[in-house]
C-alpha cells in the first residue's frame, strides 16, 4: 500500500465546502445522561478541523457513533436472537436506543472545544442536513447525525456516498479508527470526490508506515494480548521486517503449549499451536529473534486478590492459570528493547486491569519510556495500559485506532487510506 498520500495542505480548501470524516465515536456514561465520559477522539480531530476553518473553508463533519440499528425490523430481529420475548421488544424501545447515539452531546462538546458554535443537523442526507450544508458559509462548521442511522453506511452505498459527496466540493479523511472499513462516509464518497488525509490520518501514516517501510534498526515488535489468532496477519508480515520479536500476554501460553509446556488452567487456543510452532521456525529460517517468556506469574483464580506465584514457563500446575509474565521475561524483554531503534508494541503482557498482574506490562512501558527509540504504540488495550500507567506522554506515538493499527501491521490495505490521492 502507498502511505505517501495528499493532505489537507496539498488542496486550496479556502470558501470550499469541506466533508470531514472524523471519528467521534466516544464513550457514553451508560445511565443515558448523555454525558461524554472520554473526549480524547474529539480533540484528536482539532488540528484538522482548526486548520480547515482558519483556511476558510465551511465543514461538514460526520462520524459514527456505536452500532445504531437503522430499522425497526433489524431492531426487532437482533432483539430475537438474543433471545428477547417478541412482546417486549417496541419501537419505542428501538427509538430510544437510536436517541442515545445521537450527535448532540459531542456538537456541544466540539463547540466549546473550538470556541464557537456547532451547527447540528437532524439527518446524515436529508432536507435538514443538505439545507444546513447549503446554507454554511466559510469558517462554519456544520456536524451531521451520526452516519450509521443510514442503513447504506455499512453496506458502501453508492446512492448514499454520493448524497453525502453532493454536499461538498473536497473530502478530508481523517477518523483512522474506521479507515479499515469501506463504508460510505470512509471510502464510498472518495469516488465522488477529491480526496485527501487530514492531520491525525497523515501522523498514523507517517509514523506506522514509515516504521514498516523503512524503519530505524533495529526494529522490535512487541506482541501481546490474549490470542494468537487474533495476531496471525500482524506476526507473519513482522517476520518479514523485524530484527526482535517479543511474545506476551496470553498468546504466549498457546506458543509454550505447542512446544509440549504444561500451561494449566491459562489462555490456550488448542488449534493455532501448529501455527505457532511455524512461526517459530519462520523466525529461526529468517534469523529474527523471537522471545517468549521463560517465567510466568500465575494465580489461582482470574481475580486481582487471587493467590499468585513464579513459575518457569511451561511448568504450570493444575487448578493455576498464567496472568502475566516473570521477574525473569521482564528483564529479558526489557534489554531487548533498551538498544531498539523502533518498538511498535501492540497487547499488554498481562491482566494490566488487575494490579497484582499489570507488573509485566509497566515494566515494558516504563523500559521504552527510557529508551531513545521512535516507540509506536498500537491503538486499543496497548494504547489504553499506557495512559492508565501514566507513560502516555513519554511515547512518540499512540495509534487513534485498535483494529485499524492491527490491519495496518499486517500489510492489509486500509480501504479509508487506498481511496485517498497519492502525492
Amino acid at each position: 500500500m502507498n502511505y505517501n498520500k495528499k493532505t489537507v495542505k496539498d488542496v486550496d480548501v479556502k470558501d470550499k465546502k469541506v466533508l470531514l470524516r472524523c471519528d467521534f465515536n466516544v464513550p457514553m456514561a451508560k445511565d443515558g445522561s448523555g454525558v461524554i465520559t472520554d473526549d480524547k477522539r474529539i480533540r484528536a480531530a482539532l488540528p484538522t478541523i482548526q486548520y480547515l476553518l482558519d483556511q476558510g473553508a465551511a465543514v461538514i463533519a460526520c462520524s459514527h457513533m456505536g452500532k445504531p440499528v437503522a430499522t425497526f425490523e433489524s431492531y426487532k430481529k437482533k432483539q430475537l436472537e438474543k433471545g428477547k420475548d417478541e412482546a417486549s421488544i417496541t419501537e419505542e424501545k428501538w427509538k430510544k436506543s437510536l436517541a442515545e447515539l445521537r450527535m448532540e452531546p459531542v456538537a456541544a462538546r466540539l463547540s466549546e472545544l473550538l470556541g464557537k458554535p456547532v451547527i447540528l443537523a437532524d439527518d446524515v442526507v436529508g432536507p435538514d442536513a443538505q439545507a444546513k450544508a447549503s446554507a454554511l458559509k466559510s469558517g462554519e462548521i456544520l456536524l451531521l447525525q451520526n452516519t450509521r442511522f443510514e442503513k447504506g453506511e455499512t453496506k458502501n452505498d453508492p446512492a448514499l456516498a454520493k448524497a453525502m459527496a453532493d454536499m461538498a466540493e473536497i473530502y478530508v479523511s481523517d477518523a483512522f479508527g474506521a479507515v479499515h472499513r469501506a463504508h460510505a462516509s470512509t471510502a464510498g464518497v472518495a469516488d465522488y470526490l477529491p480526496a485527501v488525509s487530514g492531520f491525525l490520518i497523515q501522523k498514523e501514516l507517517d509514523f506506522i508506515g514509515g516504521a514498516l517501510a523503512s524503519p530505524k534498526r533495529p526494529l522490535v515488535a512487541i506482541l501481546g494480548g490474549s490470542k494468537v489468532s487474533s495476531k496471525i496477519g500482524v506476526i507473519n508480515n513482522l517476520l518479514e521486517i523485524a530484527d526482535t520479536i517479543i511474545i506476551g500476554g496470553g498468546m504466549a501460553y498457546t506458543f509454550s503449549a505447542a512446544q509440549g509446556g504444561k500451561v494449566g488452567g491459562s489462555l490456550l487456543e488448542e488449534d493455532w499451536k501448529d501455527y505457532s510452532l511455524e512461526m517459530i521456525q519462520k523466525a529461526k529460517d529468517k534469523g529474527v529473534k523471537l522471545l517468549l517468556p521463560v517465567d510466568t506469574v500465575i494465580a489461582d483464580a482470574f481475580s486481582p486478590d487471587a493467590n499468585a506465584k513464579v513459575v518457569r514457563s511451561g511448568e504450570i500446575p493444575d487448578g493455576w492459570e498464567g496472568l502475566d509474565i516473570g521477574p525473569e521475561t521482564v528483564k529479558l524483554y526489557c534489554e531487548a528493547v533498551a538498544d531498539a531503534g523502533t518498538v511498535i508494541w501492540n497487547g499488554p503482557m498481562g491482566v494490566f486491569e488487575f494490579e497484582k498482574f499489570a507488573v509485566g506490562t509497566k515494566a515494558v512501558a516504563e523500559a521504552l519510556s527510557r529508551t531513545n527509540a521512535i516507540t509506536i504504540i498500537g491503538g486499543g488495550d496497548s494504547a489504553a495500559a499506557v495512559q492508565q500507567l501514566g507513560y502516555a506522554d513519554k511515547m512518540t506515538h499512540i495509534s487513534t485506532g485498535g483494529g485499524a493499527s492491527l490491519e495496518f501491521m499486517e500489510g492489509k490495505e486500509l480501504p479509508g487510506v487506498a481511496c485517498l490521492l497519492d502525492a
